[in-house]
């Protein structure tokens, strides 16, 4: 089984995901602006898996400081905590873990600058195995509505390559899997950065997961023929009112779902919930590079000069939203009562 995220030897390494699935390279993170970069530019994705890196990058940080005296230590983790904490906008996951790496550092200020390098890397070790342990809760939750012989739609890539280890919406998929529940999966290809195509197929294929990969605009076609049953993706941000960022195209296949009365679960843990906005437009979505549209594997695919519009998220109202599986149970509707029972 391939390792998402690994640290060892002071250096923290990540799976190239821009590489995959034609090489399996890993990039090699010898300080925190080099996680910078992998988060920036998806060298790492998927909201549980940035909060981890985010988590070691600050350790990195601490070890690129830790000859500085105590004041001039904490100011510069301060700031880098803050670099890394501004990576990217829209996975929540991010900004929970610079958080805890931020209250742990304040609630050990008096203490030399290597007992907080040692706790700041405890803490990271401690967040990585609570994500297996999440994951494997979600999977075993989830696996409770999947029918037999479902065939079960998923969008984006919400597996091991987006967690430490496993998965959310993946993770349920493979639980039923290997669970000897006779499942059939399509896979949206997922403009455009093409996870679902790159990422999840890449994954379903090393586990003989039986499958199919599609075009996004295959989807509403395959609901309405009847042939899915069950539609499962992950999230980066989850509102107290249950509405929910995710990959753009997720919302798309909500509305499908819900005319033609499909469930549509969100698998993602708790820490995915931002408790602090009530909605949906509170969340900021992030827009991201021209080129990602205009080009294809740097192959110029549209006219000179076009403009863009490049959203790498939208959101899904909660009505649309049959459940939210996490690591505390299914989460149903009326979701902010609901959700607040998981704080």
């Amino acid at each position: 089984m391939f390792k998402t995220i690994e640290f060892k030897d002071s250096k923290l390494y990540l799976i190239d995901q821009r590489k995959l699935p034609c090489e399996t390279q890993y990039f090699q993170c010898n300080n925190y602006k080099d996680v910078e970069f992998a988060i920036k530019d998806m060298v790492v994705r998927g909201a549980p898996a940035i909060g981890a890196t985010a988590a070691y990058g600050a350790v990195l940080a601490a070890k690129e400081f830790i000859e500085l005296d105590k004041e001039n230590f904490l100011k510069k983790l301060d700031c880098a905590l803050e670099i890394l904490n501004n990576s990217r906008p829209t996975a929540v996951n991010l900004m929970w873990a610079i958080r805890r790496m931020k209250n742990l550092v304040y609630k050990n200020r008096e203490s030399s600058v290597a007992e907080i390098y040692r706790k700041l890397k405890e803490e990271a070790d401690i967040i990585y195995k609570e994500d297996v342990a999440t994951n494997k809760a979600m999977a075993k939750y989830g696996n409770e509505i999947v029918p037999q012989n479902a065939r079960i739609l998923t969008h984006c890539n919400a597996g091991a390559l987006a967690t430490v280890a496993y998965g959310t919406a993946l993770g349920v998929i493979r639980e039923a899997y290997y669970g000897g529940k006779e499942i059939f999966v399509y896979a949206d290809e997922t403009r455009p950065r093409l996870q679902g195509g790159k990422l999840t197929a890449w994954e379903l294929i090393q586990e003989n997961i039986p499958c199919k990969l599609i075009p996004d605009s295959v989807a509403p076609t395959l609901i309405r023929d009847g042939k899915i049953d069950l539609i499962l993706v992950g999230a980066d941000r989850i509102a107290l009112n249950g509405d929910t960022a995710n990959k753009i195209g997720t919302f798309m296949l909500s509305v499908a779902a819900k005319v033609y009365n499909i469930p549509f679960y969100i698998v993602a843990p708790t820490t995915t919930i931002d408790f602090d906005i009530e909605k949906g437009d509170e969340i900021e979505i992030e827009e991201r590079d021209i080129m990602e549209v205009t080009h294809i594997n740097g192959v110029r695919i549209a006219p000179e000069n076009i403009e863009v519009y490049n959203p790498a998220f939208d959101v899904t109202p909660w009505e649309n939203i049959t459940g939210i599986i996490t690591e505390k149970g299914i989460v149903r509707p009326p979701y902010r009562e609901n959700i607040l029972q998981l704080r």
